[in-house]
């Protein structure tokens, strides 16, 4: 195993080594979109972030089990207790069922899920499908003695909680300030606080998606499906919860709370959370009117956008950022994103071509690899991490110079590092380069560097200069080199 691998622990707010509660398995439950619209960049965040912890702690060795939930009933408007269903208000906007949307939506996330290359967890289980399992919670829950039924729906009681648990250890919350703060919302008059959350609601006539229970006809509450579900898959107790840092409270909370009431132990030993994607400085996220789905990004359909962003493109354009710092999104910073991811994989192909030259190496290639899992041992510090794969394409462009020497033991080194990182850690794909080469077709390119070719042969030196200057006006630059012409952006 490559040195320890260091985590941001929401819970302590500490960095702490990993260490697994039975290793060498690893429990990882990830909060999965809710399926009511398009996926957009703040969905791809944390599966990107995540797609790259559960990559690396499997190149470590790791036995995974990656769970990652799709939400699809029980989450209202506000996101609290009240308001319609979202599923609900598609399917009825749509004239559809709630499953018809929720089949929908899901197909559609997993189109985009596969063209960022993140990889299917190991489980991915829908809350329509364990309502069993939430109603036994709760029905535990109940019988503990931390929460009480009125009018047919069952409310966690966070005042009794409190007196033998504290309350907020995740968010740092304290109940008192819940008091003072919370606002009375409309319907909630049955609850015996405010900021008492649903375990379930009872159905009103209309709300389509119900289920029988012992108290009423209706459905779970928001939070508590990731607690059944975690601890159905991956145990009461288990090792990784992530998600965006929106999702910290109520929801994390809420989850940690419901566990300890239930099976009377902490679920989880690391909590990580991913911080968010704005746009000039503000939230991107539905309800704010401001998301920019993965589509419109990969189509440049959206009046924001100057251009088509590539898959390949987003997810270079994530990483460039630690996972735990905000990312602000704008066209200059995509179109920064495409270039550089451009230069890393024609690196890639440059390495290819490579030979190993005589009278031994110039070049620390154990060091540069040292560095690379240093990064990600830092808190999976992709940022640090990319800005050393550049120092492995500035060695590879030298070495193809003639300006720097290699080995052939550093050389095969160098290409097991740079596959090892790029592909199969960062979870990058060879040959997209963005597809953003100013929408020039490369067979129209190649042909002008065949012509180029022909002219220099017949010595047509005019020609020839003439052709290579129309290619950098149009930020083609020329690279001649003992394989033959080279090109790439600007």
């Amino acid at each position: 195993m490559k040195n320890k691998l260091h985590i941001t622990n929401s819970l302590s707010r500490k960095k702490e080594i990993f260490e697994p509660i039975a290793h060498p398995f690893v429990g990882m439950y990830v909060c999965g979109p809710t399926v009511y619209g398009d996926a957009h960049l703040g969905h791809a965040r944390p599966a990107v972030t995540f797609d790259v912890l559960y990559r690396y702690l499997e190149h470590l060795g790791y036995k995974v089990r990656y769970v990652r939930n799709i939400t699809d009933v029980g989450h209202l408007e506000n996101d609290a207790d009240e308001g319609e269903d979202k599923i609900t208000k598609k399917a009825r906007l749509e004239k559809q069922e709630p499953m018809e949307v929720v089949q929908f939506y899901a197909n559609s996330y997993h189109k985009k899920m596969d063209q960022l290359n993140v990889l299917p967890p190991s489980i991915e289980p829908h809350a329509s499908a364990h309502i069993i399992e939430q109603i036994e919670m709760a029905r535990r829950i109940l019988d503990n003695g931390y929460a009480y039924e009125k009018n047919g729906s069952v409310y966690f009681d966070i005042i009794k909680y409190n007196t033998d648990h504290p309350y907020g250890i995740l968010s740092g919350r304290k109940v008192e300030e819940l008091l003072a703060y919370t606002r009375e919302l409309e319907g909630q008059q049955e609850k015996k606080n405010t900021f008492d959350f649903a375990l379930w609601k009872k159905a009103t006539p209309e709300h389509i998606m119900r289920w029988p229970s012992p108290w009423s006809d209706g459905y779970p509450g928001w939070h508590l499906e990731c607690s059944a579900m975690g601890a159905k898959y991956l145990g009461d107790r288990f090792d990784i919860h992530g998600g965006g840092m929106d999702l910290l409270f109520p929801h994390h909370e809420s989850e940690i709370a419901q566990s300890v009431a239930a099976n009377n132990k902490m679920p989880v030993k690391y909590w990580l959370h991913n911080n968010m994607i704005t746009i000039n400085g503000q939230k991107m996220g539905k309800s704010l009117g401001n998301a920019v789905t993965l589509e419109q990004f990969f189509t440049g359909d959206h009046e924001i956008l100057d251009k088509p962003y590539g898959p390949m493109c987003i997810r270079f354009f994530i990483l460039q950022a630690h996972y735990r710092s905000t990312l602000d999104f704008s066209n200059e910073a995509l179109q920064a994103s495409g270039k550089g991811l451009d230069k890393l994989l024609a690196a890639y192909e440059t390495l290819q071509g490579l030979k190993a030259s005589g009278g031994g190496s110039s070049v620390d290639i154990d060091g540069l690899e040292r560095e690379c899992y240093g990064a990600m041992n830092d808190d999976l510090n992709t940022s640090v991490l990319i800005s050393r794969l550049f120092e492995a394409v500035r060695i590879i462009n030298s070495v193809n110079d003639g300006q720097l020497s290699i080995d052939a033991d550093a050389l095969d080194k160098l290409k097991k590092m740079y596959k090892t990182f790029v592909f199969d850690i960062l979870g990058l794909l060879p040959g997209e380069e963005t597809k953003s080469k100013d929408d020039l077709s490369d067979k129209l390119i190649e042909s002008m560097l065949s012509l180029r070719q022909q002219a220099r042969q017949n010595k047509d030196y005019d020609t020839a200069d003439s052709i290579r200057k129309t290619l950098e006006g149009l930020g083609i630059i020329l690279k001649d080199t003992r394989e033959g012409v080279k090109w790439e952006l600007k």
